[in-house]
């Protein structure tokens, strides 16, 4: 893939995949501080000099003074993105230095998955202004803001610096595809390019969404607070889901639809199942956004291939993991990628895409 090619993934794919998590991180954050400088800065009015009779004056702004406020509501878009193309890029000359070497477990994602959906939820109940929750925000240290220029912008723009650079952390479907090609490259130079070109052309949609939430933090809070408020709880309950869709827990939405009866079922199908010679195999069709049959079943006691049959799949249904055997693979857009599952027991096998957006199960009888 060239760095056109990628630059383009990041404007078309990149920033909708991942606007979810780490978009509705930036929202939550830059909504928090934007309430806590405006509690903390005192109204104009009477001083204490004033006499009884003074009044309030309106302080007239310069003309140029919305270039000034426009930069005041970027800087913390500007601090998230810059946190993430540092750490993105130092990543990406890893990943391309050491190949496959470099690589966080299934696990390790899906708990900061989980704590970032928590972390989103809780942004979102403050925005709502539930009770425990009004007063939450993010802040650096003191110590840490005397690190950086102590003026507004800078201050604004670290916190968001700081979650930026966090951000590989939970990183969307279509980031762990660009990663999957900085660790073909095998040069730490090509990698680092590969990975900060896609950062780039993720900036206009997160840009976007920072810019929305300052706003309807201040100028536009009367109409728009609640609604953000519901959309960033929102995000983040989705957040939360995913983490424990990741996990293969049982309280993952589609897993406790499928206990209650809701889910589909599993079935026999001779197009997707056979057994030749006592090899049971298993094909699973990948495509853009889906794994079909979503619930695959299959019969105790064989020595079982399963099979992940790529049709045109791209984004996050090709970073499959499968967390009870331990696998972890990144699948062609074409082509079939087997997986040796043994002698499987009778059972329940979940599977998903790496940042659990789109999952399904093997049902094993």
């Amino acid at each position: 893939m060239n760095l056109w090619a990628v630059l383009l993934t990041g404007l078309l794919a990149g920033g909708v995949s991942c606007a979810a998590v780490q978009g509705g991180l930036l929202a939550g954050l830059v909504t928090r501080q934007q309430r806590a400088e405006a509690a903390a800065t005192p109204k104009k009015g009477r001083t204490p000099q004033d006499g009884p009779g003074a009044t309030a004056t309106a302080i007239s702004q310069p003309a140029g003074s919305w270039r000034g406020q426009l930069g005041d509501d970027l800087a913390p878009v500007a601090g998230f993105l810059a946190g993430k193309l540092v750490s993105h890029t130092l990543f990406g000359a890893l990943l391309g230095a050491l190949g496959s070497a470099i690589e966080l477990s299934a696990h390790l994602r899906a708990t900061v998955q989980i704590l970032a959906g928590l972390l989103i939820v809780a942004f979102g109940l403050a925005q709502l202004g539930v009770p425990g929750f009004k007063g939450f925000t993010l802040s650096p240290p003191d110590s840490w803001v005397r690190l950086v220029r102590i003026r507004a912008r800078s201050t604004s723009a670290f916190a968001p610096a700081i979650l930026g650079f966090a951000a590989i952390l939970i990183p969307c479907g279509v980031t762990i595809s660009v990663m999957a090609i900085a660790m073909t490259t095998g040069s730490a130079w090509q990698g680092a390019t590969t990975m900060s070109v896609f950062v780039i052309g993720t900036a206009p949609l997160f840009t976007l969404i920072g810019y929305a939430a300052n706003k309807a933090a201040t100028s536009w809070k009367g109409r728009l607070a609640t609604a953000t408020g519901l959309v960033v709880f929102a995000a983040g309950l989705y957040t939360f889901n995913k983490g424990l869709t990741l996990m293969g827990s049982p309280l993952a939405a589609q897993n406790l639809t499928r206990a209650v009866g809701i889910g589909q079922a599993a079935a026999p199908d001779a197009s997707t199942v056979t057994v030749t010679e006592g090899i049971q195999t298993g094909v699973i069709t990948v495509t853009a956004g889906r794994y079909s049959p979503a619930n695959l079943a299959l019969k105790s006691g064989f020595p079982t291939t399963l099979i992940f049959r790529s049709q045109d799949a791209f984004g996050c249904v090709a970073a499959l993991e499968v967390p009870s055997v331990g696998v972890q693979a990144v699948l062609p857009a074409t082509g079939d990628t087997p997986i040796d599952l043994g002698v499987i027991k009778a059972g329940q096998i979940d599977y998903s895409c790496s940042m659990g957006m789109y999952s399904g199960t093997i049902t094993v009888t």
